[in-house]
């Protein structure tokens, strides 16, 4: 959906710990929507650390999960909310963010969309190269929260934070939407796949795809409708975290290939 006080989350550690959360029959005291704003703040900021560098966005701060941070060993049973995946910087994100940066022209003025937002770090990436208007989608409330953490990190003003389900929704208005590491589930690539092609093919919209070569992506049918806009080499702290991958790519959907 993460370090040493530099960004290097040992993944697979991580990885542990949510296979360990979802066979843990926890039960939950407060549900996350009766718990309030300030208190989810407070608990997303002394259980994460301000880390930038051994990333491939260095200039971008994130809150995010460090094994200075109590969580990283404690017990799954204890984490008060769903699946933390906003507190890692995924590699699909951080080619798709070095990419807006590197090309700013792809967002300036524009309405774009961060789909399954996370952290938000591509939001951020949008709306520092000059987006007009940016929403950042993902189901977490508490991703939500953590984006517009960060957003104030880094000096910006949040983005709008929608944490409704909206592939399969109608969607006009935007003209770019971002995919960071989306695709790790065959069944949600497949509903991914025919929602963008309609937003495609139904209002203009151009779509990035940002993805570390997972099997799930590669061997998928959207696969051959995609053009190769750059690729990445990851920092070696990045690869180490996820099961050797060197490289992670952004791509450019093109549904009449």
């Amino acid at each position: 959906m993460i370090m040493s006080g530099r960004l290097t989350p040992q993944t697979r550690h991580f990885k542990a710990f949510i296979k360990a959360f979802r066979q843990t029959n926890r039960p939950r005291s407060v549900s996350v929507s009766c718990q309030s704003d300030e208190y989810i703040r407070r608990f997303i900021s002394e259980n994460t650390e301000v880390v930038g560098e051994q990333s491939l966005t260095p200039e971008v701060k994130l809150r995010l999960f460090t094994p200075k941070c109590r969580f990283w060993r404690e017990r799954p049973e204890l984490w008060p909310f769903d699946d933390p995946y906003w507190a890692i910087y995924w590699p699909g994100g951080q080619a798709l963010s070095r990419f807006l940066l590197d090309n700013p022209a792809v967002c300036r003025g524009k309405t774009v969309l961060d789909l399954g937002s996370g952290c938000g770090a591509s939001a951020i990436a949008a709306k520092l190269s000059g987006a007009a208007h940016v929403v950042a989608n993902d189901i977490d409330t508490v991703a939500a929260i953590a984006t517009r953490m960060n957003c104030e990190v880094n000096g910006l003003e949040p983005p709008v934070c929608l944490t409704d389900n909206m592939i399969g929704s109608p969607l006009e208005g935007f003209d770019l939407i971002l995919l960071g590491d989306m695709f790790y589930d065959e069944a949600l690539a497949t509903s991914l796949h025919s929602w963008l092609d309609l937003c495609i093919k139904t209002h203009g919209t151009r779509v990035l795809i940002g993805d570390p070569g997972r099997a799930q992506f590669e061997e998928h049918g959207i696969r051959r409708l995609l053009r190769q806009l750059a690729q990445f080499e990851l920092p070696e702290s990045v690869r180490e975290e996820n099961y050797g991958l060197t490289c992670s790519s952004v791509w450019c959907y093109r549904p009449e290939l």
